[in-house]
């Protein structure tokens, strides 16, 4: 890795002796920063942010915001709505996340089978699309009676094991932001449909380490799942199956295993952001 203090001397060698005291001592570029800030409140927006709030969230001037939003929009990192005036994240984006997908999709198929093999049950790779869960790699159980969904299906992030382990990475305030854009409906007796019980639950994912849905999304259904942390998108793994046959004592012993599983998916150097800026 090119520290700080090699990048110091390399731009001290390339002229850059005339770098004040006050900027030694901040070596950030302050226009990144910004440009930083601006991407990351775009991404933590639901509907799109406006002109103003990205002055605000960067302490610009409302002409020096729009300037660099015109220069973001211009290499489509950024999109503006004509109607509503909002900016949101562009598909120049979109080409980066679906390479990182299939990244993440290719390294975890393997651990997807292996999981599916030592229990028996239906194995799941999901990401957060939206304000939706969406299953982007599934591996099913060779039981006759399993429980499975389609690639490309989307399920609530407040009923399934998936939607928690995911949104046990996201910021409190937009798991919030979610939960209220797309309301908790009930899809079980147990399914949680009050958002303080909800991030209650999710405290108790964020210290165990993976979530569980005890039929929440179906009723007979049972599932546990381990959120990827380190990777380029919200995604987690799960193990799915009836809940006659997947009991909560199983639940602790695939604990185990799938909490080891994420860990290998997040520690190898295609998939973690660990990487990023190596060299």
């Amino acid at each position: 890795m090119i520290t700080l203090a090699r990048r110091r001397n390399q731009a001290q060698g390339h002229g850059a002796d005339e770098i004040s005291t006050s900027e030694e001592r901040d070596y950030t570029v302050r226009a990144v920063e910004r440009v930083c800030s601006i991407l990351n409140l775009l991404q933590e927006s639901i509907d799109g942010v406006s002109l103003i709030e990205v002055g605000q969230a960067t302490e610009l001037p409302k002409s020096s915001a729009f300037r660099y939003l015109w220069t973001l929009e211009v290499h489509r990192y950024v999109e503006r709505d004509e109607q509503t005036g909002l900016y949101r994240l562009g598909l120049g984006f979109v080409g980066m996340q679906s390479r990182h997908l299939e990244v993440l999709r290719e390294r975890a198929r393997p651990w997807l089978e292996e999981l599916r093999d030592d229990f028996e049950e239906t194995t799941n790779l999901g990401i957060l699309d939206g304000d939706h869960v969406i299953y982007v790699d599934i591996v099913e159980s060779r039981h006759k009676v399993r429980l499975a969904a389609s690639r490309g299906d989307r399920d609530p992030l407040h009923s399934t094991a998936l939607g928690k382990a995911i949104a046990s990475q996201l910021p409190d305030s937009r798991v919030r932001d979610l939960l209220d854009r797309t309301g908790m409906e009930r899809q079980s007796d147990n399914t949680i449909t009050s958002i303080d019980a909800y991030m209650d639950e999710i405290a108790k994912v964020r210290r165990l380490g993976y979530a569980v849905d005890n039929g929440e999304n179906a009723a007979d259904g049972r599932c546990i799942a381990a959120p990827l942390l380190g990777t380029h998108l919200p995604a987690a793994l799960s193990i799915s199956a009836p809940a006659a046959r997947f009991t909560l004592k199983d639940v602790e012993k695939a604990a185990r295993k799938l909490l080891d599983v994420a860990e290998q998916i997040t520690t190898n150097p295609a998939t973690s952001t660990e990487t990023d800026g190596e060299a």
